[in-house]
């Protein structure tokens, strides 16, 4: 069966887009840009593949499609901007196939003007194809929640911005099978930068409540509780949580690297505040040990859920991985539990996995609870452990160290 759809990078944004694509019942292809690693479980690839899901790597199929969807991911480049490079790839690849009438998506997390200035000369000068009148191109932003069960694409609505109206309305047809309600944006630039304000929303909040964890903390305060006052309140409140930082493939955008030549000042403010946070775990972890008589150097730490998220497997960009590098630069023996990874290294040396936790937990002089995985038995846990620092508030009240 021909492919009606063709999803261009299969990495945290592209596979969950084709596993959607597939269950709506749209013959989908998938293209990687690269070594991409995706948030769907084995057995969910194995299901869209039953499903009718292809990877190929074929160039010449994305020309037989009459949807192609650009996800590539744009990590930070050496200067702090987004790298386009695996999109420039992905576009010159698809602009070498590139037939009139298709209609062409851009979906990853780029700086507003990017779909207009960017992506649309590669395709242009690739095909010798005119964008708006020879083929449609739009910009929607991917709104991936990996693991949420509550919101999925189905249900979660989807921005458009098309470089023409019959753009945008080539682009809402699409997403239309896929989601129950799509809004229509004014262009590409309004859509591109409402990613830019969604994702720099969720890190200045968590910046703010990281905040507030370490002044509640000097203050003898119990942040936790404030929260749950807190979002009782039934409007100008949503309640974020703090953490050990800030994991995850959605990074921060300060326009850092962009054409505009400016910053945002709460962004980047935020940013530092976040990427202070595994150093304060080990602050504070350094002076519970202290306290009860122990030195970080020598002392046996166990860290529990070494991925950014709960529940998943995905490491990336997950505040363990430096936490664990500080406790072995003050001299600790550090080893490790989580269900989701079955091996983890650090700096490129194995780190020693738990087998029993609560064994583990028994033996540690410190335990740190980094992410609250469901299968997690915190009660009992914080009776097993000799001393236990919870960056997530998820143990009861009075049984362990709360960050």
């Amino acid at each position: 069966m021909p492919a009606d759809l063709a999803v261009i990078g299969l990495g945290p944004y592209g596979l969950p887009l084709a596993q959607a694509a597939v269950a709506a019942g749209i013959p989908t292809l998938g293209y990687r840009t690269g070594p991409e690693a995706g948030s769907l479980s084995p057995a969910e690839v194995r299901r869209m593949l039953a499903g009718g899901f292809r990877p190929t790597t074929s160039p010449a199929e994305l020309g037989r499609v009459r949807t192609a969807v650009i996800c590539a991911p744009t990590p930070r480049d050496a200067d702090g901007g987004l790298d386009l490079g695996q999109v420039e790839a992905a576009a010159r690849t698809l602009a070498a196939h590139l037939r009139p009438h298709t209609t062409v998506i851009l979906e990853s997390p780029v700086h507003p003007g990017t779909t207009e200035e960017f992506l649309r000369p590669l395709l242009e000068e690739g095909s010798g194809l005119r964008a708006g009148r020879d083929f449609h191109l739009a910009y929607s932003p991917s709104r991936v929640d990996p693991g949420n069960r509550d919101f999925t694409p189905a249900n979660t609505p989807k921005v458009i911005g098309g470089l023409t109206p019959a753009c945008t309305e080539s682009a809402a047809a699409f997403y239309g099978r896929l989601t129950d309600k799509v809004v229509r944006a004014r262009g590409p630039r309004e859509a591109e930068t409402v990613q830019l304000l969604e994702t720099n929303y969720r890190h200045v909040n968590i910046a703010l409540v990281n905040e507030m964890a370490v002044l509640c903390h000097d203050l003898g305060v119990d942040l936790w509780d404030v929260i749950r006052c807190a979002e009782t309140k039934p409007f100008g409140f949503q309640a974020f949580r703090p953490g050990p930082g800030v994991g995850g493939h959605s990074v921060p955008q300060d326009l850092t690297g962009s054409h505009s030549g400016r910053t945002l000042r709460m962004v980047e403010l935020a940013q530092q505040v976040n990427s202070h946070m595994p150093r304060y775990v080990i602050q504070r972890a350094a002076t519970l040990l202290n306290e009860h008589g122990k030195s970080a150097r020598g002392a046996r730490v166990l860290l529990l859920g070494v991925t950014y998220k709960p529940d998943l497997a995905d490491q990336q960009a997950t505040p363990a991985q430096e936490i664990a590098i500080r406790l072995m630069e003050l001299g600790a023996s550090v080893s490790y539990h989580d269900p989701h990874v079955p091996s983890w290294s650090v700096l490129d040396r194995p780190v020693p996995r738990a087998d029993s936790l609560y064994e583990a937990a028994v033996d540690a002089d410190l335990t740190i609870l980094l992410q609250q995985h469901r299968t997690y038995d915190l009660q009992g846990l914080s009776v097993k452990a000799q001393l236990l620092l919870d960056t997530r508030g998820a143990t009861p009240t009075g049984a362990a160290h709360r960050l």
